[in-house]
């Protein structure tokens, strides 16, 4: 008799993963296949598409297949392609990961940059994958998400069993060892958080998944509380709200302008001198301008003056690191304003409106050479960057000049631990307040701004977020001067 054969347990299918339209967000259908999504009381068209589109398009509300338009030889697969990348570009998109017959989540991908779209490249048995050093997992309200400053999406983990599993790759797992591991989470998950820079692949001769052998030498030099801090405190990185909200303003009163006092006897301090001195005069007449006169505007000759004044290199000298035998030897490059450690790492981009002598477009200021370097953008990028200044500054209009303070921010992690990022953030306040005393000596206008896009930045240099970024902007041109009243 033959012994009976070994039961096959029925293969369980791999997740799916969908687009879904995020929760706050509805699409309305007109007879002439007109589709526009409805947010906030907002409503953003899409085009005009089929019946056939249209009626695959109300999918959406629970999820639609990637796989299920990803075809190129169908005409109603590529409308729906080209309906769910309008819907992604405009981050109304979020993307489920689970089973098509299971209604329940096991992941939901949530984008933080507008391009973000789901990538699984091919992984095999014998790759090597480790949790990045950027990457943490948190308490988001009710939710558990896992996130990293390099992803372009962040992850919620709807089963606990997945946490589990993803807090065991804090060590370099082996895909095959990996496999055979309670709650091993899938490929596909698995796929994505490497396309994410959550995972990456090491050689598995040589890598431990430590500090260098992850990405290139300028990531090397960031801590990871300064790259999270960087990322989450500009635009471009990020998909939460952002600015002058008012989140707390039904929640706690507003603090006081001014500190109560502390209890104890007073010193009185002495009246100032009735002559004012020219500094203390500039910093009281010191004020923010946002109304420029475009038909005046600043010339070439005062933006060289300005320039010259506050960021132009006035000495250079050359230091050895005191660290005993063979230490390295450091160059530095002394400006107007004060830098921590004389670092200097700070680098100005001018995105030029309106400026007599001078052709419309981005420029970077040599320092060192007194002089302005066109840099080709593309017009669109140029004008995203004008528009969100007028918006951060509720201004009638774009400056004549938007400022962008760049950091080469290895220049600063390269000598400080844990305090890198603050000390340059220092250094963007002295910068600032030179700039606005200059242009009060100068009698034109400025304006610091508080966002920045260090995403749209990388697009139009061409450098990694990480290499080099904006930390601030400064808007500059000639104030409009008020109507005289009758």
């Amino acid at each position: 008799m033959r012994a009976p054969g070994k039961k096959r347990g029925r293969r369980i299918a791999p997740p799916t993963i969908s687009a879904r339209l995020s929760g706050h967000i509805t699409l309305d259908a007109q007879a002439d296949g007109s589709i526009a999504a409805w947010f906030d009381g907002h409503s953003v068209g899409l085009g005009k598409f089929s019946a056939g589109a249209v009626n695959s398009a109300q999918d959406l509300r629970t999820g639609l297949p990637l796989s299920s338009f990803a075809s190129d030889s169908r005409a109603l697969d590529k409308e729906i392609d080209l309906l769910v990348r309008r819907l992604a570009r405009r981050g109304l998109l979020e993307y489920r990961l689970g089973h098509l017959r299971d209604d329940k989540d096991q992941v939901v991908v949530e984008p933080q940059l507008p391009d973000y779209w789901p990538q699984t490249p091919k992984l095999g048995d014998a790759d090597v994958i480790v949790l990045s050093r950027f990457a943490y997992l948190r308490r988001r309200g009710n939710e558990m998400v896992l996130e990293s400053p390099r992803a372009g999406a962040l992850f919620k983990i709807c089963d606990p069993k997945i946490a589990t599993a993803i807090a065991m790759l804090s060590t370099p797992q082996k895909i095959s060892r990996f496999r055979r591991q309670h709650g091993f989470p899938g490929v596909e998950l698995l796929a994505l958080l490497v396309d994410c820079q959550i995972l990456f692949k090491i050689d598995a001769a040589s890598g431990d998944g430590l500090r260098a052998t992850e990405g290139d030498d300028n990531l090397v030099l960031w801590d990871f509380h300064d790259l999270l801090f960087h990322t989450h405190s500009t635009e471009g990185r990020q998909a939460n709200p952002l600015g002058g909200l008012y989140p707390y303003a039904g929640v706690i009163p507003p603090p006081p302008a001014v500190r109560p006092r502390w209890p104890g006897k007073k010193i009185e301090l002495a009246a100032p001198s009735q002559t004012i001195s020219p500094i203390a005069k500039l910093l009281r007449e010191r004020h923010s301008t946002r109304d420029f006169d475009d038909q005046q505007p600043i010339t070439l000759a005062e933006l060289s003056r300005f320039l010259d004044s506050t960021a132009r290199i006035h000495s250079k000298w050359k230091s050895r690191v005191d660290l005993g035998g063979g230490s390295p030897a450091v160059t530095y490059a002394a400006r107007p304003y004060p830098s921590g450690g004389s670092a200097y790492e700070l680098e100005l981009y001018l995105a030029v409106a309106n400026c007599e002598g001078l052709a419309r477009g981005f420029y970077h200021y040599d320092a060192d050479l007194h002089a302005l370097v066109p840099i080709g953008v593309r017009t669109h990028e140029l004008q995203a960057l004008w528009t969100a200044a007028e918006f951060a500054m509720d201004a009638p209009a774009a400056p004549q000049i938007l400022i962008t303070i760049a950091a080469r921010f290895g220049r600063v992690s390269w000598k400080y631990s844990s305090i890198a990022y603050s000390l340059i953030l220092k250094d963007v306040g002295g910068l600032m307040q030179t700039l606005y005393l200059m242009v009060t000596e100068m009698g034109l206008g400025g304006c610091a701004i508080g966002t920045t896009n260090i995403d749209l930045f990388a697009k139009m240099t061409g450098i990694e977020f990480h290499v080099e970024g904006p930390v601030g902007q400064f808007a500059i041109g000639r104030g409009r001067k008020p109507e005289a009243s009758d």
